[in-house]
């Protein structure tokens, strides 16, 4: 299925909306599971002892998704990695709508591909509320940032919050947007057979 930054929202509609109605019996397409947000978070350990390395990641994190991130701290003292409370530890940002469909299409299309003997995402990252997190260990997959100006690899988590009944729901959905989770290594991972089966 191809899909463009301009009207993969559209294609949820009008495609995906269809095909999952179909394999779950919805009689109201209202039912189907949606993609509320994607929430960005980069843990930056060392910001508790200089915040310029969190207000770099913050700035490549903004770059990356489009969107202002914001410094995250921390909510109480963690003595044996010295860091304090309310210090700096990292920066989010959370995605909706037009921004969100666009960081989705490039991180599929473009980011994704670019990881080093890439064999697709664990299925195993869904919670009991069927989101779904994954991590990315280095931040130079994204066309945005300059490899030769990275000064410190940064990984990344990356949270796909679902409006959705069950696991298999979120699964089929985000299988059908084009996740290239690894089926074929890990059939038992899946949720259900059903859903590893698209």
């Amino acid at each position: 299925m191809t899909t463009t930054t301009a009207t993969l929202q559209e294609v949820y509609h009008k495609q995906i909306v269809p095909q999952l109605a179909k394999k779950f019996g919805y009689k109201n397409p209202l039912q189907a599971p949606k993609l509320k947000k994607i929430v960005v978070n980069m843990g930056v350990g060392k910001g508790a002892e200089d915040i310029k390395i969190v207000e770099a990641a913050q700035a490549e994190l903004t770059m990356i998704t489009g969107q202002k991130a914001v410094i995250t701290r921390a909510k109480k003292a963690i003595s044996n990695f010295k860091i304090r409370e309310n210090s700096p530890v990292g920066c989010k940002v959370t995605l909706r709508k037009r921004v969100m469909y666009e960081f989705l299409e490039k991180l599929l299309r473009v980011a994704l591909p670019r990881i080093r003997d890439f064999r697709g995402i664990s299925p195993r990252g869904f919670d009991e509320a069927g989101n779904y997190t994954f991590g990315i260990q280095e931040q130079n997959i994204f066309p945005e940032v300059e490899t030769d100006r990275v000064t410190r690899v940064q990984g990344m988590d990356i949270t796909f919050v679902i409006d959705s009944r069950s696991k298999a729901e979120s699964y089929e959905l985000l299988a059908l947007f084009g996740m290239p989770f690894r089926v074929k290594v890990e059939k038992q991972a899946a949720p259900t057979p059903q859903a590893v089966e698209a």
